[in-house]
């Protein structure tokens, strides 16, 4: 049993993550080269029964990111699927939603594919991503595995199995060259951004092949771009579009180069954020904004499903001035891209899956998180601007913003039950308000969102830590900090909820 939960610490939602490399203080390896073997011959035995039990040699990408540990867990994995007899194929260095599309392009097909990789995560840690021809795998598929691989046997080493290389990342390149190509109206041979200046910041992660395979080629002026090399000791800045340090070096790269447009990514490429020529930031309710603004012409009246945390603005960007439904959904990229498929698949049409952290996935791309191809529409949209003689901020020239927003996470400690506690804290914390006339908004898909005459406030359970994560915004000075005060009151004799940020 204690094996079996050994592996089960290293689900982190729909993916497997875990500390892979030694030397960092309390933080003890927990991703072993022995336990990603297990796991990926189980990943085969899982190919087999859910999705392609008629073959007897499964064929299976594997891609990693730029981590110092990616070599080492690429190894491990191999003969994991090679226990199993499957054929693998390596890409090296790869992107997440490439990883997706192998099997999806007409030359490749592959059964499945592995990405290794822990997205913005710092050096010393690493994990799994899975993906089928139906897409990313759901957290009950990969708990499966995981209990599949605590009861594996001692893997066999096979040293007659099938290996190849498989060049993956040109072929994806050439894929978002096409996109970009098409939605100006021209072919590649046109050069079509050969007037554009855009610069990349890939955190010396897996994105720099944007840069030097999409947008050269095309034409663009790439100088300026930083940090392109891969570096598994991320030395400039974490590679996370959230991170305010990584949005400051994008921001600083398109002021020094003068640049039209900034673009950075995430380590694995799943997740991008922009700069505007005029060092405007694009990221979080602004690239959500920005992304249904290029969409909605194309899909008048449909419906934008994004995460919880986003803000009345947004909303009223969305509804009063583009026309669209706003469906605040749950936090979880998943959780955002699972309900988009559902509502299409129920006949309404939404176009766009998004999450404030700059996950974002479109119907029209296989409902695949792909921060690459959001930049295609993005670059498509601006390059369509300037052309125009517009200033590409004319997508997002109507959305306001709140005047404070903050986010507090607050502790649960010293219970075996942290969701238990926490179900019970949401419970009582809205019969409070209620009690005392603040109404909670209805319906919630997530915790309890508390409305103030001047902005809201979200209490939740985190999706992944002993938390629960408070998000609030207000249209007047101080008022986070007055709602704050209003909420601590309301979660008084909550013993094991800490609550002295307040």
């Amino acid at each position: 049993m204690s094996y079996t939960y050994e592996f089960l610490k290293l689900q982190n939602g729909s993916d497997i993550r875990g500390v892979a490399v030694a030397g960092v203080p309390s933080e003890e390896v927990t991703l072993t080269p022995a336990a990603v073997e297990k796991i990926g011959a189980a990943f085969v035995r899982f190919l087999r029964s859910h999705r392609c039990e008629e073959k007897k040699s499964l064929r299976i990408a594997v891609g990693h990111d730029s981590r110092i540990s990616a070599n080492v867990l690429e190894k491990a994995v191999v003969q994991g699927l090679c226990a199993q007899d499957a054929t693998v194929f390596l890409c090296g260095l790869a992107s997440t939603p490439a990883m997706f599309m192998s099997t999806v392009f007409e030359d490749m097909k592959m059964d499945g594919a592995i990405m290794i990789t822990a997205s913005h995560l710092p050096y010393n840690r690493n994990g799994l991503k899975f993906f089928t021809r139906q897409g990313g795998l759901e957290k009950e598929e990969i708990k499966e595995i995981l209990r599949a691989a605590a009861r594996s046997e001692r893997i066999e080493k096979k040293t007659d199995s099938r290996v190849y290389p498989l060049a993956l990342m040109p072929a994806y390149a050439a894929y978002l060259r096409k996109k970009i190509a098409t939605g100006l109206g021209c072919s590649e041979a046109d050069r079509p951004l050969q007037h554009m200046h855009i610069v990349v910041d890939a955190g010396n992660g897996a994105g720099g092949f944007f840069a030097e395979q999409v947008l050269a080629p095309l034409g663009a002026d790439i100088e300026g771009s930083r940090f392109l090399e891969p570096d598994g000791m991320f030395p400039n800045h974490v590679p996370n579009p959230e991170a305010k340090a990584a949005m400051a070096a994008i921001q600083q790269a398109v002021r020094d180069s003068h640049a039209d447009l900034g673009l950075i990514f995430d380590t694995d490429v799943d997740r991008m954020s922009a700069v505007l020529h005029d060092g405007e930031p694009i990221n979080r309710n602004k690239l959500i904004a920005m992304m249904a603004a290029i969409l909605a012409p194309q899909y008048a009246g449909s419906t934008i499903v994004t995460d919880s945390v986003t803000s009345d603005e947004l909303t009223a960007f969305l509804e009063d001035t583009l026309h669209l439904v706003h469906h605040r959904y749950r936090r979880g990229y998943k959780n955002v891209i699972n309900e988009c498929i559902r509502l299409n698949d129920a006949g309404t049409v939404s176009p766009l899956a998004i999450e404030t952290s700059g996950h974002g996935a479109l119907k029209e791309n296989y409902y695949l998180d792909d921060g690459a191809y959001l930049a295609v529409k993005l670059i498509v949209a601006v390059t369509a601007a300037k052309e125009a003689g517009k200033d590409s901020a004319h997508y997002i020239a109507a959305l306001k913003e709140p005047l404070e927003s903050c986010e507090y996470r607050l502790a649960i400690r010293e219970t075996d039950d942290a969701p238990g506690y926490g179900k019970l804290v949401l419970a009582v914390l809205k019969q409070r308000a209620e009690e005392i006339g603040i109404h909670a908004a209805e319906p919630s898909y997530e915790g309890v969102r508390l409305l103030f005459d001047h902005g809201w406030a979200l209490l939740r359970m985190s999706l992944h830590d002993p938390q629960m994560p408070l998000n609030l915004e207000s249209r007047k000075v101080g008022g986070c900090r007055e709602m704050g005060k209003i909420i601590k009151s309301l979660l008084k004799g909550f013993a094991y909820l800490d609550v002295s940020e307040l």
